[in-house]
């Protein structure tokens, strides 16, 4: 229950001390958001790796700080249930007129999170469901920009049009050839289209803001005629000649691989959130909420929303939880609820000898997948701590394995599980599956696909550690997705070695290695017998990323990478680009994806 009336005067400064600390938060991620048109003008890729990382670290630094100030100024602690429940009231009245109620509310729940038992994560004391409408909101300062601004050509004023959508970007570099890009354009939007023949609401609508991930910045937008409506996004990239559009992109599923849940956040700035997400979403209606605000780097709020889907559906679903199908991993016990597309993973209390690991080690390798560049091919987890299931929910056999290996991690309250720490990814088919119930031309694919998502890796500098088909999976687009973190290393931490020739016939003969092996020495040719051991995979593998096996390989890449060149991976088929122009683009810095 409420209060009946706001009568403890600290709830009303505590509660602007909170917002204080939401809106420097804001601030500086806005600031760093708005900085990566700079870096990407300058070519700075190296810079804007390290703000992607950086800006990870904000929140929660944010968070910190408000503790502290809170215990500090107020002696919270000591506070009552009532005086919080007055603050929260008076932080209601605070976001009426705010431009980011959404993640206001959702940075009060992770300071509140942190001084309040979880007995109280209730609608009284924290914000389980948002009381913050985020709907219509604008910004009306004079100079402010739009969410979104709309053109309307004609049929013969169509080329111009795009020429003006790109030119009010005012982007500082060149570009080689704009008016042959926007023919590139106007060529595919017109296959795309099956023709134009505009009917009375023909509009083409863009967002004000360019998306920015490493080293591609993507104008995105929506073409409207009649009824119909057409998400595209085209990526500019840097060549030797100036900027270039490289290709255009159309639809749902194309949008849905620019903003996979395996690539890296955007940079975006963005001065009301939720109106992005909401043009985002009639972009990709399938995409959940949570995913677009990921997406765009405001990870804690898509984490807060994923929760409250969690909670629908459980009250919504009967199913239980259950141990997840495939085979078991020896540091990780994962399980799934059939009817939620989602898998929870657990660091379990101990290990087999030869993983020679620990649970802080672990976290450091989720982190760091985290904060790196994922190039489409490393799944982003979700991080939980103190979570409350219904008990009646988990099979019985699935308790019994939580007891046995995470017995540090769980505790039973009542009548709710409570899960100290998890990591939740999106469900895929495991590869080991996929490859055993594929027919010929699915299993060819899915090898051939299994090879580039190491290649993927590879250019952005990671060495997967664990190469098994059951440590990747297939994505419902048939991409092949890594999955499996607690073995993964730099490729430039890594010593890739040739297996040394025997020295006697002893050598020759012998079970065991007869030679010395480094903590960091990876022998590639040894990677056959553990991966090649069906003949109709190992002939497609040969075909196509045999030089997966030649420890050359890897040392060339090492090497290129330590000297800052990386290929371009991007986020979208080779088809797509507009090739018949040759072009060369810039060696140097991170992936494009």
């Amino acid at each position: 229950m409420f209060p009946h009336q706001l009568s403890d005067r600290r709830a009303f400064d505590i509660a602007h001390a909170m917002l204080d600390g939401f809106n420097k938060h804001y601030r500086l991620f806005r600031e760093t958001s708005a900085r990566a048109k700079q870096r990407f003008e300058q070519q700075d890729w190296h810079g804007q790796q390290r703000a992607q990382r950086e800006r990870i670290e904000f929140y929660d630094q944010r968070v910190r700080e408000a503790v502290a100030r809170l215990r500090d100024e107020f002696n919270v602690d000591e506070l009552s249930m009532d005086s919080w429940q007055q603050a929260k009231l008076h932080y209601i009245g605070l976001l009426t007129d705010h431009h980011q109620p959404e993640l206001a509310e959702t940075f009060f729940n992770s300071v509140t999170a942190k001084l309040l038992h979880r007995s109280y994560f209730r609608n009284d004391f924290i914000f389980v469901r948002p009381a913050v409408s985020t709907e219509y909101i604008e910004n009306d300062e004079p100079a402010a920009l739009p969410t979104y601004r709309a053109y309307y050509p004609t049929k013969d004023s169509l080329r111009e049009t795009w020429l003006r959508i790109v030119h009010n970007f005012q982007l500082a570099t060149p570009f080689r050839d704009l008016e042959g890009d926007v023919d590139h354009v106007l060529q595919a939007m017109l296959s795309e289209l099956g023709g134009l023949r505009p009917r009375a609401n023909f509009q083409l609508q863009v967002l004000s803001s360019l998306f920015y991930r490493n080293k591609g910045a993507y104008l995105v937008g929506k073409i409207i005629n009649g009824f119909v409506e057409t998400p595209f996004a085209l990526p500019i990239l840097h060549t030797e000649g100036g900027l270039v559009i490289d290709a255009a992109l159309f639809g749902e599923d194309d949008l849905l691989m620019l903003f996979s849940f395996a690539r890296a956040y955007f940079m975006v700035d963005m001065e009301i959130p939720s109106a992005y997400v909401q043009f985002l979403r009639s972009l990709m209606p399938r995409k959940p909420r949570a995913e677009i605000y990921n997406a765009l780097g405001l990870q804690k709020h898509g984490k807060n929303l994923f929760y409250r889907d969690l909670l629908q559906h459980l009250r919504h679903s009967s199913d239980r939880f259950r141990i997840a199908p495939g085979i078991k991993g020896m540091v990780m016990l994962v399980f799934d609820l059939p009817s939620f597309p989602y898998v929870f993973k657990l660091i379990k209390d101990f290990y087999p000898p030869q993983k020679d690991t620990t649970r802080e080690q672990i976290q450091g390798k989720y982190l760091l997948v985290k904060q790196h560049d994922r190039v489409g091919r490393m799944a982003d987890t979700l991080e939980y701590s103190n979570v409350a299931f219904p008990r009646h929910r988990f099979e019985d056999e699935l308790i019994a394995e939580l007891k046995h290996f995470c017995g540090s991690l769980i505790e039973e309250d009542g009548d709710m599980l409570v899960i100290r720490h998890c990591y939740i990814e999106r469900r895929m088919i495991p590869l080991n599956i996929h490859i055993q119930e594929a027919s010929p031309e699915q299993l060819a694919h899915a090898v051939v696909e299994y090879g580039n998502a190491i290649k993927d890796l590879v250019a952005a500098n990671i060495f997967p550690g664990d190469m098994l088909w059951k440590n990747f999976g297939v994505t419902r687009h048939g991409k092949v997705v890594f999955y499996d973190y607690d073995e993964i290393e730099y490729v430039t931490d890594c010593n890739f070695r040739r297996v040394p020739a025997p020295r006697n016939e002893e050598d020759e003969m012998s079970g065991e290695v007869w030679y010395a092996v480094g903590p960091k020495d990876v022998f590639p040719e040894t990677f056959g017998p553990f991966l090649l051991g069906n003949p109709a995979v190992r002939e497609v593998f040969m075909a196509h990323h045999a030089d997966l096996l030649d420890a050359a390989f890897w040392q060339g890449h090492k090497q290129r990478i330590a000297a800052g060149a990386v290929q371009d991976v991007f986020p979208y088929e080779p088809q797509k680009r507009f090739t018949s122009l040759p072009r060369q683009l810039s060696a140097t810095g991170a992936p494009h994806g």
